[in-house]
Order: C-alpha cells, then structure tokens, then sequence
C-alpha cells in the first residue's frame, strides 16, 4: 500500500475512508470532507491517480490502495488507518464497478455478474463488518453510495441494477444491526456530471441534457458531496436506514414518448 500525506488527524479531530476516491464523486466527496475540517483516507485501486489526488488535497489527505471486493485487503487496509490515525468516525462506500452497460442477459457471463456484484455489493458489506468496530467506538456513521437505477432501468443492465438495489437493502439491514452507535444511510445519485473539468470543456452537455431535469439541470459532483458530509455530521444524528436521491427530481417526472 502506499500512504501519502501527514498522520495527524484533521482540525476536528474526526477521521473518515472514502472509497473509490481517485476521481469523479469520490474525490469530490473527499474534497469537501476537507473543507469540512475531517482527515480524509482515499482508497482506490488506481494507485498513480489515488496518490496524486491525495498530494494535491493536501495535508488532510492520505490515500492507501484498496481492492474492496478482497476481504484480506480491506482487513489490511482499515488495519493501516487505525494504526495511522488511532480512530475511525465514517465510511463512505463509493468504490464500485460505474458502467451499468453489460453485456445483453444471454451474453452475460457469471463471472462478470459476480465481479459486478463482488465490487458493488460485496465490498461495502466488507467495508462495514472492519469498520464496525472502530466507528462504533466514536458513534460514527456510514454512508453507502447506490444509485436511481436501483429502481429504474435501461436495457442491458441487470448486474449494476441488482447491485445497486442490493445496497438499498444492505443499508438498512446495516441501520438496523448496527444501530444505535452507529447510522447508515444510502445516497443515490442520478445524471451527475463526474467528468474532469478538461473534459467538460471539451464536451459540454446541452441545454437539452440540463433542461430535462425539474431543477434545470444536470447534478454535479458537489451536490453529491453536500449530501454525503450532511449525513455524516451531527446535524443527522436522528437519521439512519434512509436512502436520499440526489437527481434533479428525474425520477419524480412522468415521461411518455
């Protein structure tokens, strides 16, 4: 694994693992988490870009490389966190496999659904049953990064669908286990613009993109962020088992073609 950045904790003292923190809403949530004043743990398995991400958030940030669907590596690496900071206050499960595109059903592979679900699924359940232990030490919290198309769909699908919808779950099986000391809760988002600002530039979205929304349109990575850093604070401390769509109000609009 590799470390990057101080070991002290942040001006508040609260200490949080971020998943799948390398780039687009991973790192935006990281980002704000240091705003916030938490020291801020990156995990991913892009061990160039993880590093680099952390280097430029700064001293708040330390990153590890992380395979959330390999239970002997969150072991291992939750182990490293406490070993450098002493504690743990949050888990924040965003690592996942992002492209719901498969193959069609008669093509699709075992083995590719299972890597689906082994990232998607299998990981925060991982992530939660290591952290436990240290979050509930601080009455922490968790919040696990699903999806609108947890309870909608495209064509072609069925591993990222199942997956995401197996989080909603999780999430308040999760609340209702670990409760009181520790809050879980799900955020999903729906169209978050996660590119990299070069790319945006490059590719703008169109008014028609944004225009479909109810809010005018398309999310961004910080609308995600907001939600997130909410959850985890004592603002929402009588919040648990609550999964929050962060999507513009698309999934409320009725559609006909």
């Amino acid at each position: 694994m590799i470390e990057i950045g101080l070991n002290t904790p942040g001006h508040n003292g609260r200490v949080a693992l971020v998943t799948g923190a390398a780039r687009g809403i991973g790192l935006g949530i990281a980002a704000w988490l240091i705003c916030e004043g938490w020291q801020v743990v990156l995990s991913d398995l892009d061990r160039q870009r993880g590093a680099k991400a952390a280097k430029a958030l700064g001293d708040n940030a330390w990153f590890i490389t992380m395979d959330v669907a390999d239970e002997s590596q969150v072991s291992a690496g939750v182990s490293e966190v406490l070993g450098q900071f002493g504690r743990l206050d949050a888990l924040v499960c965003n690592a996942a496999i992002a492209n719901p595109h498969s193959q069609t059903l008669e093509s699709l592979s075992l083995a590719q659904w299972n890597r689906v679900l082994a990232v998607n699924l299998n990981g925060p359940m991982l992530l939660a049953k290591h952290c436990a232990p240290y979050l509930r030490a601080h009455n922490g919290a968790i919040v696990n990064l699903t999806s609108t198309r947890a309870r909608q769909s495209e064509p072609d699908t069925e591993a990222y669908a199942a997956s995401k919808g197996g989080l909603v779950a999780l999430t308040h099986a999760l609340a209702i286990s670990l409760g009181p000391e520790i809050r879980v809760n799900a955020v999903s988002p729906g169209w978050i613009d996660a590119r990299d600002p070069s790319q945006r530039r490059a590719e703008p979205l169109s008014d028609a993109d944004h225009a479909q929304h109810p809010t005018g349109r398309v999310g961004t990575v910080e609308d995600v962020a907001a939600m997130v850093a909410w959850l985890l604070s004592r603002q929402a401390a009588f919040v648990t088992g609550q999964e929050f769509v962060v999507d513009g109000g698309m999934t409320r609009k009725m559609i006909y073609t």
